[in-house]
């Protein structure tokens, strides 16, 4: 096994020899040094993993030593040991990015912590991480044929996001292998629940809240406690991804609440979010209000009465105080809210619609670059996080705090990667979605779909008679014959939606209030 080398950089060096011997017996050799510029000298020449550097030291202080070292390499790690505990020594030790901050008179197994944590500390997790989620395997198994109603999966869910979140920080491809393996096992058996139950759910039955209810009975409550109240809707927001960016909120605002709701079927924005808004299905949609409905094969935009929708909603629902309504599709759109939004602070809501999200799994069928960022769902998390500290967005939420606006957050559905074509035939007036397909005379491989023959009961429009709605299983996506084999790699491990999977409909409802 390799030795790991360490400099240890103190004018009284002598009396650390102890030290040094209890970390040889541990695999540790240390290089001793007496003062600053020797240990530049030692440095240039040769690849120590770790410094420990004294702070008060004739010539070259601590501090001067320091900065110098990281000039030369920034990025080795440097462990302050100091006898002085004023906090400016301290501020400017960490300014510097130092790796740890220890007070004489420090132990040996203190210097062993220490060296573990700087060092050790990837290795450590991975294998902690390792052993835990092989503990856990077994119980997520077992519980995942004995879920019987959807607050079961929504539970079972979030326990697959935790520990896909902790797999993926450690460099282990076989346990992670495993993981995904029992994830498609579980969307499997997700697929056959919605099966069973989405007909009930959607007729009104017991279930969880779908689209068409959520803001009858998530947001509705809240605007009545009459506090300035905005409502973020972020088109295509898994619940992963929410809990990727939820830290970067913390500094304006407290999560009060944190729960999940189902997009109804079709898991797309002309159905899930259109019945957001309206607070009815899109048949109710499409009967009730008939010119702000469009089918899937006609042209124009499908949500561009969203606007309409809310705001016949919130009169039904009795809303009287003022509601505005802000899609923000380009920076200039986010600049001007930013600057106004104080204007708004006396309305009972809100509304901010952003499809960045939407746009960034678009763009990865599109573009080749796209793909090559978001390969797989943790560069797609880790762009969506990129995006979010750099975006607008961040700056809308931090002047709402200050404002003192609360924030409901949501979406309308998710998005799955997609691997598995499955091939289909339709006729012209056949929808295009890929986790979807609405029209007559289909064709498709029974076992990837959930065939709808009469669209009416799931509370869906039909195009005519004899049209239907099939929805791709798992991480099915729906491939035309012709030109087959060119759409199956033109659209393999892209971000699709519409389907039945947990990442599609299992989607979140926060609640914040500012700090």
């Amino acid at each position: 096994m390799d030795r790991i080398k360490i400099l240890w950089v103190d004018d009284e060096i002598e009396m650390l020899k102890p030290h040094f011997l209890f970390l040889k017996e541990r695999g540790y050799d240390t290089t001793p040094c007496t003062n600053g510029q020797d240990a530049l000298d030692l440095i240039k020449s040769n690849n120590y993993e770790i410094i420990l550097l004294d702070e008060n030291m004739p010539g070259l202080n601590g501090l001067e030593t320091l900065q110098e070292i990281k000039n030369m390499k920034p990025f080795l790690p440097v462990v302050m040991i100091t006898k002085n505990e004023e906090e400016h020594i301290m501020e400017d030790a960490i300014g510097a990015k130092i790796s740890d901050y220890l007070i004489k008179p420090v132990n040996p197994n203190q210097i062993l912590l220490s060296l573990k944590k700087n060092l050790d500390q990837k290795k450590l997790i991975a294998k902690k991480t390792t052993l835990n989620y092989q503990k856990e395997f077994g119980n997520l198994s077992t519980s995942l044929n004995s879920l019987v109603g959807h607050q079961d999966w929504i539970s079972h869910y979030e326990k697959l996001i935790h520990w896909e979140l902790e797999l993926e920080n450690i460099e282990d491809q076989s346990m992670f292998d495993i993981f995904k393996s029992q994830k498609k096992e579980a969307n499997s058996l997700f697929a056959k629940f919605i099966q069973n139950n989405y007909f009930n759910w959607i007729d009104g039955s017991d279930g969880p809240i779908l689209s068409h209810q959520l803001f009858k009975k998530s947001v509705l409550p809240e605007i009545k406690t009459h506090k300035p109240t905005i409502l973020l809707v972020i088109d295509n927001l898994r619940f992963d991804q929410w809990k990727i960016i939820r830290s970067e909120f913390l500094n304006s605002y407290i999560v009060e609440k944190e729960s999940a709701y189902f997009s109804i079927l079709p898991t797309a924005t002309q159905y899930s979010r259109n019945a957001f808004f309206a607070g009815l299905t899109p048949l109710e949609i499409q009967k009730q209000f008939p010119q702000w409905w469009k089918y899937d094969h006609e042209d124009g935009g499908k949500n561009i009465h969203e606007e309409n929708l809310l705001r016949a909603q919130c009169s039904r629902l009795g809303i009287e105080r003022p509601i505005s309504y802000h899609k923000l599709t380009e920076l200039n759109q986010s600049q001007q809210l930013i600057k106004n939004l104080q204007n708004y602070s006396h309305e009972g809501l809100t509304v901010i619609v952003l499809n960045f999200v939407d746009m960034i799994s678009h763009a990865k069928t599109e573009m080749e670059m796209i793909k090559e960022l978001a390969p797989d769902d943790k560069a797609y998390r880790s762009l969506t996080l990129s995006w979010f500290k750099n975006s607008s967005l961040k700056k809308i939420i931090s002047k709402a705090a200050k404002l003192k606006f609360q924030l409901l957050l949501t979406t309308d559905h998710g998005t799955i990667n997609v691997a598995n074509p499955s091939e289909v035939i339709g006729d012209k007036e056949t929808s295009m979605n890929l986790r979807y397909k609405t029209g007559r005379s289909l064709t498709f491989k029974s076992k990837d779909v959930y065939d709808c023959e009469t669209p009416n009961s799931l509370k869906l429009p039909s195009i005519s008679l004899n049209s239907h709605y099939i929805f791709a299983k798992g991480d099915n996506y729906f491939v035309y014959k012709k030109n087959y084999n060119h759409f199956v790699n033109l659209f393999r491990h892209t971000y699709q939606h519409g389907g039945i999977s947990l990442e599609e409909m299992i989607v979140p409802f926060v609640v914040l209030r500012p700090r």
